[in-house]
């Protein structure tokens, strides 16, 4: 299993994560737009997620656990995404007015896919209560659902 490598360095208001997947950027790319692939991987196993938009203007999901809580998350993207990647707006609704502006770059390794995203927020203060809230452990465990969500893509369909 690949790592994920998350860096926040101290005193700047952005995080890096990387990620290399063993799957083709098309199928990467695939997975990062279509809304039902969405909902197999972004975020913990432990919340069913409801998509309540996804167009390319924007969207809004809920994360919903066992009990009935609700959590939601809302941004606008900037351009349409692409095989290179894209930029959008990420809010937490639990904290709302903190919003980071996230670029994702898939680069494309023949058979592997590099995805590299940069989130920058509008101060230390905000990128700090996002990593004291767990986002590392959310984004591990996603990706991991996403090489599950990816292999499965992959899979030769039988007749």
């Amino acid at each position: 299993m690949a790592e994920t490598k998350i860096t926040a360095p101290a005193g700047t208001p952005f995080i890096d994560i990387e990620r290399e997947f063993d799957a083709p950027r098309r199928l990467v790319f695939k997975a990062y737009i279509e809304p039902a692939l969405i909902k197999q991987w972004l975020g913990p196993r432990r919340y069913e997620m409801v998509i309540e938009r996804w167009d390319d203007h924007g969207y809004r999901y809920l994360h919903r656990d066992d009990r009935g809580h609700e959590f939601g998350f809302r941004g606008a993207f900037h351009a349409p995404m692409t095989l290179d990647g894209g930029t959008q707006t990420f809010e937490f609704e639990g904290a709302p007015g903190h919003i980071s502006l996230d670029s994702l770059v898939l680069e494309d390794r023949g058979d592997r896919t590099l995805a590299r995203t940069h989130s920058v927020f509008q101060s230390v203060e905000d990128r700090d209560a996002m990593i004291q809230a767990g986002m590392s452990g959310g984004v591990i465990e996603g990706y991991e659902r996403l090489d599950e969500t990816l292999a499965a893509l992959a899979a030769p369909v039988s007749a």
